[in-house]
């Protein structure tokens, strides 16, 4: 397999920002990361971002906004270039998530915005996008499409092991001893609760180290009606929507305590995963926002009953990984290689996916 040097691009469901890294990768098992770059989005396009979740934007509006994403993308592409002081060609490919409006397999659909033909034009740079729709075409969840690049960056580990990644939604990687144990699956809610809950309250956009849930007390009762949710007693895998949970049993609590509790709700689904494993892990490494939260981290190491570390303990960038990781499917959607497992979405069989576009 060829080394190629990829941008991957992420915008996922928290809504920070755009997160892009550069990787050099055959797509397989050789992983070499590179330059790494935030762009957090202005509040306008935030705001209008927010406003096409679920489906709720008028179609003109959504295209807007899909431009306008587009090319903050393929600004957030150059400034990376720049920074890594790489010559014009050096880049091969770029992956490019877009950012999901709306995500419900269980109905054959999935939505993510983001004009690949557009940003391959603005970049001068071939661009793999749409990388979750053939999976559900399929019959999979469409997600999640990171454990593949967990198995590589984990080849090395000792097995179990879980990578839990805590975004707007939560979701693990469970890897065995062979290297097709893999399994993966949304765990249920990540900081998407717990940052709206805080930026109705507080005005900031989350919780920073965990300091206002680590004020407040759970309530008991209203954790108990979220954990009631029927998702928990689905089978994986399994993957949810951004807004699959309603926050109503938190309403009347005060602001630490609703974060307190909010906290709790994603500690705690986490926990509710563990018999849905072939085996306990060894370790839990947790990646994205969620493993900067003091709070949470202790919360799960109480439930998890195994040591938690940060993947950044282990060598690996936890602001990075998912970006990294679309670079890396980029790679392996050019080579025709799967994207997706059985065991991982859900699909009958291993999915290729991906749609190329070449600049004009």
């Amino acid at each position: 397999m060829t080394m190629r040097t990829t941008i991957g691009l992420m915008s996922g469901t928290s809504l920070d920002g755009i997160d892009a890294a550069l990787i050099t990768t055959d797509g397989r098992e050789r992983v070499e990361t590179g330059a790494f770059l935030t762009v957090p989005y202005p509040d306008a396009l935030r705001a209008r971002l927010r406003g096409c979740l679920g489906g709720r934007g008028a179609p003109a509006e959504v295209l807007a906004v899909e431009r306008e994403l587009t090319q903050a993308h393929a600004a957030t592409v150059a400034a990376l270039i720049a920074r890594a002081g790489l010559k014009p060609g050096a880049v091969e490919l770029i992956g490019f998530h877009g950012h999901t409006i709306s995500h419900a397999p269980e109905r054959g659909h999935t939505c993510q915005i983001g004009d690949g033909g557009l940003l391959a034009t603005l970049t001068g740079i071939a661009v793999v996008n749409d990388f979750r729709s053939a999976d559900v075409a399929a019959g999979g969840q469409g997600a999640p499409l990171v454990p593949l690049y967990h198995r590589a960056l984990a080849a090395n580990l000792a097995r179990p092991v879980a990578v839990l990644n805590i975004g707007g939604v939560a979701n693990v990687t469970w890897l065995g001893a062979e290297e097709h144990d893999v399994l993966a699956f949304d765990t249920g809610p990540g900081n998407a609760l717990l940052d709206d809950w805080v930026l109705a309250h507080t005005g900031r956009r989350y919780d920073e180290d965990g300091a206002l849930a680590a004020r407040g007390d759970v309530c008991e009762t209203a954790l108990a009606a979220l954990l009631d949710h029927p998702y928990f007693r689905q089978p994986a895998p399994k993957s949810l929507d951004r807004d699959a949970f309603n926050p109503a049993p938190v309403a009347g609590l005060t602001t630490e305590d609703g974060a307190a509790t909010l906290t709790a709700f994603t500690a705690q689904s986490v926990a509710l995963a563990l018999p849905l494993l072939p085996a306990p892990p060894t370790r839990w490494l947790i990646t994205g926002g969620g493993r900067l939260n003091k709070t949470l981290l202790a919360m799960l190491e109480t439930h998890l009953a195994a040591p938690v570390d940060q993947v950044d303990q282990h060598g690996w960038s936890g602001d990075a990984l998912e970006a990294q990781a679309f670079g890396y499917l980029a790679v392996r959607s050019l080579a025709g290689l799967p994207l997706s497992l059985p065991t991982t979405t859900g699909a009958p069989h291993p999915v290729c996916g991906g749609r190329l576009h070449r600049p004009n």
